[in-house]
């Protein structure tokens, strides 16, 4: 079945005009809110309302405007049951097959250390999250977007297939909200437990994962790695990355942000077997590392706040080296 209606309501916009007009170029009817909706019209883009599209005006300074059954029946009804489409049909409740929704900016709010009760308590989404939720659990018949990086992606699919998108990029999707949403709400009980007892009372932590590890501790035990690893360090070569290697990458990165003289630092399991400095050979800077003590390199880690040369690089490689880390440049 093609992608006939669409709803989109935002708080991060980028990229939404450029995406509302492909669904439109699509022959996709667009369902929008507030703000969202605002931006599509300044843009030419045709737009129906949430309000006029439900019958029912926007409450609450805009806290109700999507809790509607039109727009959680028009998500959560199955395509493939003759029952539930008798009922769209009696109720007047159209599918909705696309949602592109995120969230209110809570994290980014309560990082601020100035902020208030009252404006933390006004940056909980309910309308977002409950729509997500909705369109990630009836995945195999709607498509749901959180991430504006996905975009693109999902503009692809429509295009491949007929106006539609796949099952198994569907719930590709819908993993991701549903990470999202769980990220979403430890960040609320987080700040709010805080506030309450001056300590967080329930810490909660949900990362996306970054990827799987070569092995744990040691080499029978399975490893996965969470976060934003990949925002900081591109790995060039080598075989995946085991537990061990991350311990000592993280351990070479905060060791060569104390120095600013062109530096060569040497780890093994986590400690410095060497420092070494020069301002202007950095061949000289790694002998001195290396002069400090000549067995403990063996497998070890290198880690340069310059970028590698070629004339480093080949005096490292006359040892086994697990790990080498530098700049890519120093802009």
């Amino acid at each position: 079945m093609p992608i006939v209606r669409a709803l989109l309501s935002v708080s991060d916009k980028t990229g939404l005009v450029a995406f509302a007009r492909n669904l439109h170029e699509l022959e996709v009817e667009l369902l929008s809110t507030g703000g969202t909706a605002k931006t599509l019209r300044a843009a030419g883009i045709p737009v129906i309302d949430v309000a006029e599209y439900t019958g029912a005006p926007e409450l609450f300074d805009g806290r109700v405007k999507t809790l509607h059954p039109k727009v959680h029946g028009g998500l959560l009804q199955r395509r493939d049951d003759p029952e539930h489409l008798a009922q769209a049909k009696a109720n007047d409740i159209p599918p909705i097959d696309l949602v592109v929704v995120n969230l209110y900016p809570f994290e980014q709010t309560v990082a601020n250390p100035d902020v208030t009760l009252e404006e933390a308590i006004e940056q909980i989404d309910i309308g977002g999250p409950s729509m997500l939720r909705s369109a990630a659990k009836n995945h195999a018949h709607v498509t749901v977007v959180v991430d504006p990086a996905d975009y693109a992606r999902v503009i692809d699919e429509i295009k491949e297939h007929n106006g539609d998108t796949t099952k198994g990029f569907r719930e590709q999707l819908a993993v991701k909200v549903f990470l999202r949403t769980s990220s979403y709400d430890a960040a609320i009980s987080n700040f709010l437990g805080q506030c309450r007892t001056g300590t967080c009372s329930n810490f909660n932590l949900s990362l996306p994962l970054e990827q799987e590890l070569r092995y744990g501790d040691n080499p029978h035990q399975k490893c996965s790695l969470y976060g934003n690893f990949s925002q900081f360090f591109t790995q060039v070569q080598g075989k995946e990355l085991s537990y061990t290697n991350i311990l000592d990458i993280e351990a070479a990165a905060d060791i060569i942000l104390d120095f600013v003289r062109p530096t060569v630092a040497i780890l093994k399991h986590t400690n410095p077997c060497g420092v070494g400095q020069d301002d202007h050979d950095l061949r000289i800077a790694w002998q001195k590392a290396f002069e400090t003590d000549r067995q403990a390199p063996f497998g070890g880690v290198i880690v340069c706040n310059r970028p590698l040369t070629v004339d480093l690089a080949r005096v490292i490689s006359e040892i086994f080296t697990d790990v080498i880390i530098a700049p890519r440049s120093l802009a």
